[in-house]
């Protein structure tokens, strides 16, 4: 591919902003020599301003997603796209979330430009292990962990009952719910189902990926041996 269309891809501009890049000299090897656009030369050791390129299509990104930010594109409040570098938007393949939080939901979102990562990760079949934190405005009542573990709780709504899922009751309004299905407003639903209500939620894990010390609204790059920890 050449270098220009591989940096538009990469959302650094236009092929016509990219050519400008060149044009001014902006776009040199890891040495400093200034490269022009047909140049061969590889990903690895080419620098814009100095600075190294993102990587190439097949990233894995991890986010602690803060409340009051939707996983879209388009929506007129504060997006998740707005707290990654604006060129990340116009990568090619699109940058995308894996799966949704809602606005409400804070905690560990995955967003990649590898289609097949992304489709293998929310599979059904996958049943990849989600866990959250709620925070519920009553008291437990008691016997959600078994209504939620048998397998045939039933959502408003909805044909097919849930698949089992575990509940670790932390205290009166607090528990911890692990889940291998990812329906819409999931956990919410289940928790209205037994007539109580959901105050705050943050997903603390997928898979076998946490969010160790990453604060809220801070991003980081996942590393193979990561992406491998998703599936153990």
């Amino acid at each position: 591919m050449k270098l220009v269309k591989h940096l538009a891809n990469l959302g650094y501009g236009s092929r016509r902003d990219v050519q400008w890049l060149f044009r001014e000299g902006r776009i040199t090897d890891a040495d400093g020599d200034v490269l022009y656009a047909d140049d061969p030369v590889d990903h690895a050791s080419i620098r814009i301003d100095g600075e190294v390129l993102d990587p190439p299509c097949g990233m894995l990104l991890m986010l602690n997603k803060p409340t009051g930010v939707t996983c879209s594109t388009k929506d007129a409040g504060r997006v998740v796209f707005d707290l990654f570098p604006p060129r990340y938007r116009q990568r090619s393949p699109a940058l995308s979330t894996v799966g949704r939080l809602d606005r409400d939901t804070s905690g560990l979102l995955l967003l990649t430009d590898d289609g097949q990562l992304l489709h293998r990760i929310i599979a059904p079949k996958s049943k990849l292990s989600k866990v959250y934190l709620a925070t519920l405005a009553q008291d437990l009542r008691g016997d959600e962990a078994a209504l939620f573990a048998s397998g045939t709780l039933l959502l408003e709504g909805e044909r097919t009952p849930l698949l089992p899922a575990a509940l670790d009751v932390l205290d009166a309004r607090t528990a911890r719910l692990t889940l291998h299905e990812g329906r819409y407003h999931q956990v919410r639903r289940m928790f209205a189902a037994v007539g109580n209500h959901v105050v705050a939620l943050h997903r603390e894990r997928v898979g076998g990926l946490t969010l160790g010390a990453l604060a809220q609204g801070e991003w980081r790059m996942l590393g193979d041996a990561e992406r491998a920890a998703l599936f153990v």
